[in-house]
């Protein structure tokens, strides 16, 4: 069952948004050669906490971290460990935040480098990242109230595979709320016809979730840790995600740096 929120509730959630994306950034910035994974989430919990907030990944049965990091091969879900980050790493951070009792969802995929001075050339990688978060914008424009969940699908797959790379069809977005996951399921491909996905309304709230290879789409547990996955055939994969909630008017990012 869909949970509508009420304004109240939305207000709530845009707060503890806010906070979430705020400390996504600021690891982020962070996250620079020399760096570990495990220091990026402890960073990412003391900075979650001195705000007021709770880490919503510790409140999942069995995870014990405050973010996931997906660095180059790992598609979602990878545990922090002590790897240091090396420059042109391909880096993913998948954080939550639980505040006033609901949860907020948000990530984030960047280029590990040594200055912010992004080099005036391009190449595949950055067109990589750049068709994730162009298909994450274009899919946002669509979580408008008389729409469906199909259309935030097909505006992903669409922009994913129209640039040659693959969506993974067993990773998808979801409801979010006073659970970190809730109904309705919202896939990065169209399955079928629009007409039979769940109708946008207002007061829903959703995470959307740009989850795609640069190779093929298939993925594989690793590790042997339960959580991490990986791509199949060792290609890089980039996860860009936001939480919206659905209005009367444009769609509402709750996850966004004010």
């Amino acid at each position: 069952m869909i949970q509508l929120k009420t304004v109240e509730e939305i207000e709530i959630m845009k707060e503890g948004g806010r906070i979430l994306a705020e400390v996504l950034f600021e690891v982020l910035d962070h996250a620079k050669p020399g760096a570990t994974e495990l220091e990026l989430d402890g960073l990412a919990e003391k900075l979650i906490l001195e705000r007021g907030a709770e880490p919503g990944f510790k409140k999942v049965d069995g995870y014990k971290h405050t973010i996931c990091i997906s660095t180059n091969d790992v598609v979602v879900h990878g545990i922090p460990t002590e790897y240091k980050l090396k420059e042109g790493d391909v880096v993913g951070i998948d954080c939550g935040v639980y505040y006033k009792g609901f949860h907020t969802d948000v990530a984030h995929t960047v280029r590990v480098q040594k200055s912010k001075v992004k080099s005036q050339k391009s190449d595949e990688v950055d067109r990589f990242l750049e068709t994730g978060k162009n298909a994450l914008k274009e899919a946002i424009k669509q979580a408008r109230a008389g729409n469906r969940i199909g259309h935030i699908s097909q505006a992903i797959q669409k922009i994913v595979e129209g640039a040659g790379y693959s969506v993974v069809r067993s990773l998808i977005g979801h409801g979010v709320g006073r659970e970190l996951h809730e109904e309705p399921e919202v896939p990065g491909f169209l399955d079928g016809s629009i007409s039979t996905t769940p109708l946008l309304k207002v007061g829903m709230t959703i995470a959307i979730e740009v989850i795609y290879n640069m190779g093929k789409h298939d993925v594989t547990y690793s590790g042997g840790d339960g959580w991490t996955i990986k791509t199949k055939d060792k290609s890089l994969s980039g996860l860009f995600e936001r939480t919206i909630a659905i209005t009367t008017g444009e769609p509402l990012v709750l996850t966004r740096v004010i």
